[in-house]
Parts: C-alpha cells; structure tokens; sequence
C-alpha cells in the first residue's frame, strides 16, 4: 500500500479550497489517499479552524496576524500548530508536500506560489494572477526545482487533460460563459451593483473572480495563463462564449481533430484530475452529464466593445515585459474600488485601459521583471495610478 499523498491548501476557506477539502473528505478513511499537511486562509479563522480539525492538518495559518490568538484559541488541545501572518502563509506552502493546492485570490498568492515551487512540489494552480505576472520566473524556478504546474481553473484544466501532442497544436479555444451580463446593454451594465456582477449564472465562486467574469477580464486573465502554462503565443488562442459551461475548453491539431473536455459546472473534477494526476479518481457527489437533458450547446463570439477587458489582455500579452502585471495590479485596485461602491462597473474597464496606456508609454516598459521585486514593483505603481485616476474621475 502506497504512502498517501500530502497536500497543502493555500486558500483552504475561498470557492477553491472548500472544493478540494470536499474532494478530500470523499476519501476512504481506512485507507486513506491524502494527508493534509498545511491550511491557510486571509481573515476567516472560525472555518480555517474547523477544516484544520475535520481534515487533521498538521497546521493552519491565517494570514491576518490580528487573528493569531483567536486561531491560537480554537485549536487548541486538538494537535494542529497554529500561525499567523503572511510570511507564515509562505512558510506553510513550503512545507513539504507532494501537491500545494495555489488557491488564494490575486497577486497576493504569488509568494506562497514561489514558496511552493521552490520546494519541488506539484502546483495545482488556480491562482491565475501569479502566472500572468511572473510566469516566466515561476517556470524558471520551476525547471530548478522540478516543481511541475497542473492547472485548476477548469478551462486549462481541460486544455491540459486533452493536450497530448504539443507539437501538433494549430490552436487553443477558451470558452467562457458570458457571465451575468453577456446580453446587457451598455447602459444596465453601466448601472450595474457589486450583487449583480456578482452573480453568476453557472458557478459559485468568491466576489473579485466574480466581478472578473461579468467584466469578462478573468477570461483575459486566462488567455494570459494559457500563454505561459502552454507555451503557445496569443494568436493561436481563441475564446468562445458557450452559456451552458458544459465544453471547459478545446484543443484543435493540424490533422482536423478538435478534442474537448465535457462535464458539468463543478470545480470537484478539475480539482480532482490535479490531486489524482497522473491518475484519475472517482468523484462521488459531482453529477454527471446527461447531454440528452441538456439538449442544446451553444456558442458564439464575445462581443469586444461591450467587453473590453478581452482586448486588453491581448495588447498586454503582445507587449510582454512588465505589461500584465501593470494590467493585473490596474484591474484588481479597480474591482476592489467597484466592490467597495466607490466606481461604477464600466470604469473597471476604462482606467484599467488607461494605466495599461501610460505603462506602455514610460521609458521602462520595454524591460522584462528580472526579479520578483520587479514585479511587485510594477504592480504597486499600477495600483498607485489607478487609484489616482479614480479619484480625479469622481
């Protein structure tokens, strides 16, 4: 009988982590296949504390250092080590792990994700904004340390299941569901709350994602990822709009074939394939697909002027150097002044645009991040200017 596999979740009480928990508490308890090393969270140390015990992590860290002695106190007596703060976050992605689930939202996961991948662990990755802002020097770490990157945001997920041949690829397809507002007009959109951007029509998923999809910017996002997880320039990928959320994503080759991975809206199978990999394991619980009930899979192309965020992501990629980290930093201080009721929806948009422009204007911008401070450097000026724009926009 093989040893279980341990697991650390980064981000252990976000849409991610309580997925993957779930898979892991699916497991045979007397013969087990995962042992949960590590569990961090950002604030929420009530569910930190009880997934910590359920799963008999050997520690759990929240990144809040305000919330040490309440973890401290809900822990106790039950063995699992408490911590708090950031640098303890990254302490625990390098514990050593077979598979660091990266599942904490933004620029903030990307030094644990180091932390991670300096330990040679398998990073099953649904911390986008780590490979859009420092994919090259995460791969570069990676090849060092044999860290090896198995991607969960279900559409490269399902590029990755399909992609068998490299060499042969003509192109990849990212399909996204149009979020809530794929037929809105300008001007509801225009009009639109943080509860309306952040409901979405198949997945259930945490508020700044949320807002990415009804913007269309985590599609953008992803195009950047799929850029540097495949090695594959952004013209040879393509996105669809597929309201039904049924086909994650297609992989067409030079013969004709086009494969694609199929199932039902549900981060458990995605999640699964990385734990399990390079096996497979089964799922109970997550319901399987019945193309007779569904009927019908539709798709057409996105529309750009009502969703720019699509375009951006490409003239950023196109760029290169520093320029999605500047996108990224610009978009998250947006979304995080539209969540907080203090821009409209639209302006996400428009003053990620501009900090986007007046990056690619300056003297440095021609320079790839040669450091991961080159990098944070980036994203704190883009989130200084567009603050800024903000507040001169109001």
């Amino acid at each position: 009988m093989s040893a279980p596999t341990r697991v650390s979740i980064l981000g252990a009480t976000g849409s991610i982590g309580t997925s993957a928990l779930s898979v892991i508490d699916g497991q045979d308890v007397d013969a087990p296949t995962f042992e949960v090393v590590a569990l961090t969270a950002n604030g929420n140390v009530e569910m930190l504390a009880r997934a910590a015990i359920r799963s008999r992590a050997r520690i759990a860290a929240i990144a809040d250092d305000s919330r040490y002695g309440e973890l401290k106190t809900l822990l106790a007596g039950t063995g699992v080590e408490a911590a708090a703060g950031p640098r303890a976050v990254e302490d625990c992605a390098g514990h050593p792990a077979d598979v660091v689930v990266a599942g904490i939202v933004g620029i903030a996961g990307l030094a644990p994700t180091r932390a991670a991948v300096r330990q040679g662990a398998r990073i099953a990755l649904a911390n986008k904004e780590s490979m859009v802002c420092a994919g090259p020097l995460l791969r570069a770490e990676a090849a060092r340390t044999g860290a090896q990157f198995l991607p969960i945001d279900s559409e490269h997920n399902a590029i990755f299941q399909v992609l068998d041949r490299p060499a042969r690829v003509e192109k990849l397809i990212l399909t996204a569901s149009g979020g809530p507002f794929r037929d809105a007009s300008a001007a509801s959109m225009a009009a639109a709350t943080p509860e309306q951007a952040c409901s979405h029509p198949n997945w259930v998923m945490g508020a700044k994602i949320s807002v990415d999809s009804a913007s269309m910017m985590n599609k953008g996002l992803e195009l950047i990822e799929a850029v540097y997880l495949f090695d594959i320039s952004a013209d040879r990928i393509d996105i669809l709009i597929h309201p039904q959320s049924i086909i994650h994503s297609l992989v067409a080759y030079d013969d004709g074939s086009v494969l694609a991975q199929l199932g039902l809206p549900d981060m458990r199978t995605p999640i699964s394939y990385a734990l399990a990999w390079p096996g497979r394991m089964p799922v109970p619980g997550v319901e399987r697909l019945d193309l007779v009930k569904i009927g019908r899979l539709d798709f057409m192309a996105p529309d750009t002027d009502r969703f720019p965020a699509l375009s951006l992501s490409r003239q950023a990629v196109k760029a290169g150097s520093g320029a999605p980290v500047a996108l990224n930093g610009a978009n998250e201080a947006a979304v995080a002044s539209f969540l907080q009721r203090q821009t409209g929806f639209l302006s996400i948009a428009k003053v990620t645009g501009d900090v986007l422009d007046e990056f690619l204007n300056t003297s440095g911008a021609v320079s790839a991040p040669a450091t991961f401070e080159d990098v944070y450097e980036i994203d704190q000026w883009a989130r200084r200017r567009t603050l800024e724009m903000l507040r001169l926009a109001a």
